[in-house]
């Protein structure tokens, strides 16, 4: 066999639950996968990304479609190679998936010049082995423990760590015990659910938030899978005073306003520890008055067409199960849905809050239905980050995958301006034009849907997400309210 028909057998070694993977050709197609690999790599998503190049005898010199692809990748993966000879194609393949998916996962780059390619080989696939993680000393978990029993006001921070360890069960079972709140970050959503009673809020707005007033008080925070690509340390310990316990898979980030004892090692297993050892109960009144304040905040109204973020929010929360799935593209609505839409189960409500790019959530929902088909799939998008990718429309109905995308429509970039009214009290270069989006989805074969009153969303969610086929909604939005919540932020008086 050749060295192409090699790698292709070397990657079918792998199965569900280890790094995915993308092809792409030399020049253009390899820069056009940037994006998307710097994705992953900040948004913590383990891929291994497979690119062609020209014969290696060309690569010295100028020529046709080549650019130095390797040097490109290095800034935005955890590990690239150019295969130089078929015989390293099974190393160089078991490399390149052991480190996208060990902690923090990521992606890895090969480059395979077409030369190689072509070359003759009998070698065969190295197969996988289970990365392990080890457990922290028990002296370190003693101490971790007594730190939390003599603090009076401990808090978890709970990241994204925590969901990709699978560990949100045991997470919930050590709060209920101890009996402390959590706040999660945007990409931690459901590591404890939104109705449980020790659940205060997301965390990450960057701006105060009621959610605030619980880390300003504590005196140690738990931070159970943090990753400060989310939100920076100085935010919860600006004045560098609090106790910290970092609990993830690797230690913590070099940052003046993170100095913790650590617990390295498997999350789950070390959560396990603590719960088992962990036998006294901290007083929660104080901080059940704190999460009756954070629910009852920021009540605008919901009425009015075009439709208020809350309302929407509220629509697309009774039309979804507890199990189904939201993805959010990046936008003025990230911030809404990030703070106000109630996450009950891990992995049920993705949002790209590492890099953040415009265009994630179709191609997400996408790959959520092909892994989950019996669930309700929604991919929330602005139009600016829906055009962005809108192509996938015609992947999903090839494919035959009835995902559901609301297009929430304000003929601009909403959060670049919101940023910029905040900032300079005007916004530029921020307005656009669009299609007609139900014609744009039923010209790919998908059902295309327009709210024109504020009473029509919710019959038309359910409609939609009854379908056979792709859907598109196009939803105009009112985000006037985006400046109220940032006067509301900017008022807010710690009442705890």
């Amino acid at each position: 066999m050749n060295a192409s028909e090699l790698l292709v057998k070397c990657l079918e070694t792998e199965g569900v639950g280890r790094p995915g993977v993308c092809l792409a050709t030399l020049g253009p197609g390899a820069t056009n996968l940037i994006t998307g690999i710097a994705d992953a790599y900040l948004d913590r998503s383990p891929v291994v990304a497979i690119t062609g190049q020209l014969d290696l005898p060309k690569l010295h010199k100028e020529s046709h479609q080549y650019v130095d692809i390797i040097s490109i990748f290095k800034p935005v993966t955890k590990w690239n190679a150019r295969i130089e000879r078929a015989s390293v194609i099974p190393e160089i393949i078991r490399k390149a998936f052991r480190l996208s998916a060990a902690e923090k996962p990521g992606p890895t780059h090969i480059e395979l010049p077409e030369d190689v390619a072509a070359e003759d080989i009998s070698d065969t696939p190295i197969p996988p082995l289970e990365i392990n993680y080890p457990e922290p000393e028990p002296a370190l978990i003693h101490n971790a423990v007594q730190a939390i029993k003599e603090a009076k006001y401990p808090v978890v921070l709970a990241g994204n760590s925590v969901l990709r360890a699978k560990a949100s069960l045991i997470l919930r079972q050590l709060v209920e015990k101890i009996r402390i709140p959590v706040a999660t970050s945007f990409m931690g959503a459901g590591a404890v659910p939104a109705d449980s009673e020790f659940f205060l809020s997301a965390y990450g707005l960057q701006a105060r938030d009621y959610v605030s007033c619980g880390f300003d008080r504590a005196d140690l925070i738990i931070a159970v899978g943090y990753d400060p690509v989310e939100c920076s340390a100085k935010y919860f310990n600006p004045n560098r005073d609090k106790k910290i316990i970092h609990i993830d898979f690797t230690p913590a980030d070099v940052d003046a306003h993170y100095e913790a004892l650590e617990l390295t090692g498997d999350i789950a297993s070390t959560l396990r520890m603590l719960t088992e050892h962990a036998d006294f109960q901290k007083d929660y009144v104080y901080d059940k008055k704190l999460k009756e304040i954070i629910s009852s905040s920021f009540d605008f109204s919901s009425k009015g067409f075009p439709l208020k973020p809350l309302k929407i929010i509220r629509e697309i929360r009774s039309s979804l199960g507890r199990d189904d799935i939201l993805i959010s593209d990046v936008g003025a609505h990230k911030i809404w849905i990030a703070r106000f839409y109630p996450v009950y189960e891990p992995n049920t409500a993705i949002i790209s809050n590492g890099y953040s790019s415009m265009g994630f959530a179709l191609p997400s929902a996408i790959t959520a239905k092909m892994l989950y088909p019996g669930k309700k799939i929604l991919a929330v998008c602005g139009d600016g980050g829906f055009m962005m990718s809108e192509q996938e429309l015609e992947t999903a109905v090839r494919l035959n995958l009835p995902v559901v995308c609301l297009i929430l429509n304000d003929g601009g970039y909403g959060l670049i301006a919101w940023k910029q009214l905040n900032k300079f009290g005007k916004e530029f270069g921020c307005r656009f034009g669009n299609p007609d989006f139900v014609k744009f989805a039923e010209s790919f074969g998908a059902k295309g849907y327009r709210v024109k009153s504020e009473d029509e969303l919710a019959p038309i969610l359910k409609n939609a997400l009854l379908q056979k086929v792709p859907a598109v909604i196009d939803c105009p939005v009112d985000y006037s309210e985006n400046l109220k919540l940032t006067a509301a932020l900017g008022k807010i008086i710690c009442p705890v």
